[in-house]
């Protein structure tokens, strides 16, 4: 049974909608990519689910309920937590002060010191700046908190967009390697990304947007040896 549900998303802003109809759904500990081109949907179907923008028609059921019209606070408290593109940090405070405002959900004040220790073992460079301003980071070292103040929510679902934009090469690897940890220790993950090989090659299950219209779904290593999406997006 599927922890996350979209069924039939519309969505937009103002008088221009941007999702049509959109369905996807997320297997427990597993790790989903939603990729496309710029504009195709990716982070407006993001916004969507976690409540940053409101549907316009369809659903979005979470462990078994429909949270649809819930605030992104409510979705949060229930583990629906979004890692979001530019990640959006507090640059005035410090990386454990930051960490710190990760860990708002009731369930994750409880454990937050067993969580801290955790999130530091994938990141110890945070460990080692955790005093440090945030916004003294290198961007690389931002996005780190940028995740690890989202695991530090004790998500059931975590969601990445754009996980990899601007940074090096050798980081991207770094960071891709952490999501292959947490999905090794089960975390279910929704990953948008515009580095689609590295997307395809880490995930599970896929997703292609177009236009704000699925293109094509399927096992990750299926999608990535289709004619459309080598040509469109692998450069093959």
């Amino acid at each position: 049974m599927s922890i996350l549900q979209v069924q039939d998303i519309e969505s937009g802003y103002g008088e221009v909608q941007i999702l049509w109809g959109l369905s996807l759904q997320l297997q427990p500990g597993k790790l989903t990519s939603l990729v496309g081109s710029n504009g195709s949907g990716k982070t407006t179907l993001l916004r969507s689910v976690t409540g940053l923008v409101k549907p316009w028609k369809g659903s979005v059921t979470f462990d078994g309920k429909d949270v649809t019209r819930l605030s992104p606070h409510e979705k949060a408290e229930r583990g629906l937590v979004l890692v979001p593109e530019a990640r959006q940090l507090f640059t005035d405070m410090s990386v454990l002060e930051n960490l710190e405002m990760g860990a708002t959900p009731k369930r994750a004040r409880a454990e937050f010191k067993q969580t801290l220790n955790w999130v530091y073992d994938f990141f110890p460079r945070l460990k080692e700046r955790q005093t440090q301003l945030t916004g003294t980071l290198s961007g690389g070292e931002q996005q780190m908190v940028a995740i690890a103040r989202g695991l530090m929510a004790k998500p059931k679902v975590l969601m990445f967009d754009e996980l990899s934009l601007g940074l090096s090469p050798l980081l991207v690897i770094n960071l891709f390697e952490v999501l292959l940890k947490l999905k090794k220790q089960g975390l279910t993950m929704l990953l948008v990304e515009q580095n689609v090989q590295m997307a395809l090659a880490v995930s599970d299950y896929a997703y292609v947007l177009n236009n704000g219209k699925l293109e094509t779904e399927g096992e990750a290593k299926q999608v990535r040896e289709m004619a459309s999406v080598r040509k469109a997006y692998l450069g093959l």
